[in-house]
């Protein structure tokens, strides 16, 4: 079987090695091919029948609407500083408060950014964006090299910093905590090893998504 799979990178960076990885080893003939898209690439690609199972962030996307759509996981968004950063003494802040400082940005079509500009746009601001990086890897070496401040999720936070001297800082902002949804034009026409990979990671995602108290 084969079975073709574009996801964003939160997911890819945060839960897919472990979750592709446990498949593969259970359904060793099934050969997956993973890209990696921001997510209205993704819903497209699915929409469009480039790749039978999309993993994106689907909130406020045109496409949603058109796509099934089933949970997956659950993120939370973060604020990124040097240890010495004055933000870096809060336990919580909005995103308002960092809007003084300089930041580290993702991609511009990103989801995370769009949804930065956006808080941005609602308090009457702009971001003072320093620079801008396709990864998050690179965003900790950025914001760890005195550019500015960073969103990023959490989990992603933990797996990338490296050996950077950094803290993360909690967004108490709504669009903080996100959803990631598997997408598909139809899960029921999928084929048969799409379905497999479909309920294998529906259930390594459990049954109830965390809620933000628990992340």
């Amino acid at each position: 079987g084969h079975v073709r799979i574009h996801a964003n990178i939160s997911a890819v960076v945060q839960f897919l090695p472990e979750d592709l990885g446990s498949f593969a080893r259970e359904h060793p003939q099934v050969k997956i091919d993973l890209q990696e898209h921001l997510s209205n690439e993704v819903a497209r690609a699915v929409h469009e029948g480039a790749a039978d199972v999309g993993v994106c962030n689907t909130q406020g996307l045109a496409l949603g609407a058109q796509l099934a759509q089933k949970p997956y996981r659950r993120d939370e968004l973060v604020l990124v500083t040097p240890s010495k950063h004055p933000l870096a003494r809060q336990r919580e802040l909005s995103f308002e408060d960092t809007l003084e400082f300089d930041h580290v940005g993702l991609h511009s079509n990103s989801s995370v950014y769009v949804a930065q500009r956006e808080a941005a746009a609602a308090a009457g601001r702009t971001i003072r964006l320093r620079i801008q990086v396709t990864g998050l890897d690179a965003m900790c070496r950025m914001i760890d090299n005195g550019l500015g401040v960073g969103v990023m999720p959490r989990r992603a936070f933990d797996l990338v910093r490296a050996s950077g001297d950094l803290k993360c800082v909690r967004l108490r902002d709504a669009w903080a905590v996100r959803d990631i949804n598997l997408v598909a034009r139809d899960f029921d026409a999928l084929p048969l090893t799409a379905r497999l990979l479909v309920e294998h990671l529906q259930a390594r995602s459990g049954a109830a998504l965390p809620a933000r108290a628990a992340a």
